[in-house]
């Protein structure tokens, strides 16, 4: 029995400390190569959404983008308000409930997921992370716009090394 017990505690010590226990789905990149990436820089301390699931019920949450400006410029998920990493517009959150669904992406999900952790200490109940993040969201072909909300087909890559995520060839990249 003792070994049992062992065996069970160290299946979900693993499973916590690798980022697979969490609530919500578990959302994955088609590329198999970004997945393995994108699950290696999250802690999961930020619930997250697939690409597939925030494009069915979009409607339902406010989308905020934690890149900076200049990558916010060259294009957005539709309707998303721009919140920054570096000196958040904290002030894009002031008519937000507390409890309102809040959907945060960035290139990969890894600034979106440090801006959520400071969203839930402000007190955000429901705050998740696009899995993937804008990257996922072009390679799916879902839709991009630039500043004046027209679609677009370019997206900011943060640098060149971040530009082999990108991988649909429709999508024209930028740094």
């Amino acid at each position: 029995m003792k070994k049992i017990i062992f065996i069970l505690l160290n299946f979900i010590s693993a499973h916590i400390a690798y980022g697979q226990w969490h609530e919500g789905p578990m959302a994955s990149c088609e590329d198999q190569a970004f997945n393995r990436k994108v699950n290696k820089m999250l802690n999961y301390s930020v619930d997250v959404i697939s690409v597939k699931e925030l494009k069915e019920h979009y409607s339902d949450y406010i989308i905020f983008d934690t890149r900076e400006m200049n990558e916010y410029l060259v294009s957005h998920l539709p309707g998303a308000i721009h919140l920054g990493y570096d000196k958040p517009r904290w002030e894009a959150l002031k008519n937000i409930a507390d409890d309102k669904q809040i959907v945060l992406y960035c290139s990969i999900g890894y600034r979106s997921e440090k801006m959520g952790e400071k969203l839930m200490k402000k007190g955000f109940k429901n705050v998740r992370n696009l899995y993937g993040s804008i990257f996922e969201w072009a390679n799916q072909g879902y839709e991009l716009q630039d500043p004046r909300d027209l679609p677009s087909t370019k997206v900011h890559t943060y640098n060149k090394k971040w530009s082999k995520w990108v991988s649909n060839p429709d999508i024209t990249i930028t740094y």
